[in-house]
């Protein structure tokens, strides 16, 4: 059975529900029925290198850290 997000169409709430057979739940807040599901991404976990946000190594990060040639 998957989780899905929803949204209530009548108070706004968002929360996941467990559904099944294309089940949709009411508001857990206010208990009306018209909820859309949300789409959602999900976060990829793995081995590979993770972005950063740093500057060039000894940069200092920014043109304030002198990363840019002023001083």
């Amino acid at each position: 059975m998957p989780i899905y997000e929803y949204v209530c169409m009548q108070c706004e709430s968002h929360f996941e529900e467990l559904v099944r057979n294309g089940e949709e739940p009411p508001c857990p807040d206010c208990g009306a029925v018209n909820v859309r599901r949300q789409f959602s991404v999900f976060a990829a976990v793995g081995a590979g290198e993770q972005p950063t946000f740093r500057g060039p190594v000894g940069g200092g990060g920014g043109c304030c850290g002198g990363s840019c040639g002023c001083h």
